[in-house]
């Protein structure tokens, strides 16, 4: 379940990932794309795009960075297999052990997305990509868990993984790598064993 189950939500997150989809393909193929190739290999038109990712340098940001993270992270997630607790861990270190080139890019996605005009009411926001990692990882609890503590959890884990949470341990806090990447997994596990104990306490006698 998405953090908002309206049919009408999920579709435009599918489509904001069919866009940076095709955009990372068209990377992958060494080609530099312009606006109307990725609406074409998309199939949606050029003011879709434009609705979706309201600059294009956001967009290309958006897809060098899931081009290089995605494999690494769902390689984390499956390893795991079928233990949700520890699928998350994995996708925890998976997001720490970036490179620098890699952060520096989530740092300029951030900065574009923040400083760049909102998207307009009802349109996904940026991290749909994590909230689709942290599904994932999770989906083994699924059903140990009501709708309302699935969502809940799923937004809380999504505050304290991802750039905004390494971008405060590194700038606000002054943790190192390896302190940043314990603080994240300490916060996880706390949320993730919080979640399972509302839901027994909810279903006792």
């Amino acid at each position: 379940m998405n953090v908002n189950p309206h049919p009408r939500a999920a579709q435009k997150r599918r489509t904001r990932k069919a866009i940076v989809d095709a955009a990372i393909a068209l990377l992958a193929r060494g080609e530099t794309p312009t606006v109307n190739d990725v609406a074409t290999a998309a199939d949606v038109s050029r003011r879709t795009v434009y609705l979706y990712f309201p600059s294009f340098d956001q967009l290309l940001l958006d897809a060098t960075v899931g081009a290089l993270a995605q494999a690494s992270v769902d390689r984390a997630i499956e390893q795991a297999s079928d233990d949700g607790e520890a699928r998350v861990e994995h996708l925890v270190r998976a997001l720490h052990h970036v490179s620098p080139e890699i952060e520096k890019l989530g740092r300029s996605l951030i900065k574009l997305t923040v400083d760049g005009e909102p998207p307009a009411e009802g349109m996904p926001r940026r991290g749909y990509r994590r909230v689709e990692w942290i599904e994932s990882a999770l989906s083994p609890l699924r059903d140990r868990l009501d709708p309302k503590r699935w969502n809940r959890l799923v937004g809380a884990l999504a505050m304290v993984i991802g750039w905004e949470a390494l971008i405060v341990q590194r700038d606000v806090c002054g943790l190192g790598a390896a302190e940043g990447e314990a603080l994240s997994l300490w916060a996880a596990n706390a949320l993730v064993r919080a979640a399972l104990e509302d839901e027994r306490d909810a279903g006792a006698p």
